[in-house]
């Protein structure tokens, strides 16, 4: 078996604006189960969106990025339906970034012999194939751009700043989520920025500079995410997947109160994910639960266990197609920090 024979189906990202999901939610919203919780999902998304002081920020974990759903978060930046990103590394780096250099995710198998995977160098997100040596591409972009920057400590939303920065000049596909949000001044933070690729490149970055070397530092991520929570009048997360950015976003409401700031919980939230209650985790809590920790109100908040691929890009279109982030003010949240 070749790698090519592997590498050949490219991905296509689905495009919420080439269909409208508009009549099937509004159906849905008449259902129960899954269908249910996705229509009150799209109900209460139309309301974060028509509510003029609501701030809205999107918690983004998991693989739906390299799975089709890229141009989903590209489309929710360009049509103003999100103010700031909070990611994990791999969303933003080893997915999004990697796809602005030039390189490709590709339809595989779950059901393949990994040890012929790591053979030919390619790594498998359950049925989603990369090409390793181009990741390892990626990574060595990463130091690049460490090494342009003056050796100090950075917050993860100045070094994708950067990044940003970077891709104006240099990407090969212009639609990134990256470039896109510095094009927009929508501040993307990872709180566990080194949990990806990122993290090989600045490792490089510190080998061949031990005394003057950059640092990522996620208490002042922590630190600028939450002045953005105090700037707000009111807040609406939309969380996909869970676990890290989930958590690190909803924890601004506690860390603002803890600096003699009174703020209130954030108003709207949506979690769509598959992960269990049962373990006292549900990738950090349900939301319900979170209003115990003071972190989220319960009047607007709903839970869709369902795999974000599947329902994300119908909820989306939804929103696009109703045209009410036309009449949305722009943020534009990353000036804060200039």
């Amino acid at each position: 078996m070749k790698k090519s024979d592997l590498l050949r189906e490219k991905i296509k990202h689905i495009d919420i604006k080439n269909f409208n999901s508009t009549k099937i939610i509004k159906a849905m919203q008449g259902m129960s189960f899954t269908a249910g919780e996705v229509g009150r999902a799209s109900e209460i998304f139309e309301k974060m969106i028509k509510d003029k002081d609501c701030v809205i920020v999107l918690a983004l974990a998991g693989s739906t990025s390299a799975a089709g759903c890229m141009q989903v978060y590209v489309d929710m930046v360009k049509s103003n339906m999100i103010d700031a990103v909070v990611a994990t590394g791999a969303s933003i780096v080893d997915m999004d970034f990697f796809e602005a250099l030039g390189f490709k995710h590709y339809r595989g198998s779950y059901n393949i012999d990994d040890s012929i995977l790591n053979d030919l160098y390619i790594d498998r997100i359950y049925d989603t194939f990369i090409d390793e040596e181009n990741l390892q591409k990626c990574d060595l972009t990463i130091k690049k751009i460490a090494d342009s920057l003056e050796p100090k400590v950075y917050s993860s939303r100045e070094f994708i700043r950067e990044m940003g920065k970077y891709l104006k000049k240099y990407s090969k596909k212009k639609n990134s989520l990256v470039q896109t949000c510095f094009e927009n001044s929508v501040p993307i933070f990872c709180p566990a920025f080194s949990d990806s690729s990122a993290g090989f490149g600045l490792v490089l970055n510190q080998i061949e500079n031990p005394n003057k070397h950059i640092s990522i530092d996620s208490v002042k991520d922590f630190k600028e995410l939450t002045d953005i929570k105090i700037n707000a009048e009111e807040t609406g997360i939309f969380i996909v997947g869970g676990g890290t950015p989930k958590n690190f976003l909803q924890d601004t409401v506690v860390c603002a109160k803890v600096q003699g700031k009174s703020v209130p919980m954030h108003k709207y939230a949506i979690q769509i994910t598959v992960a269990d209650v049962r373990d006292g985790a549900c990738s950090s809590s349900t939301l319900e639960e979170a209003q115990s920790w003071g972190k989220v109100s319960v009047d607007n908040q709903q839970m869709v266990f369902a795999e974000a691929t599947a329902v994300l890009p119908l909820i989306t279109s939804y929103i696009y197609h109703k045209g009410d982030w036309k009449n949305r003010k722009k943020h534009e949240l990353a000036k804060l920090f200039q």
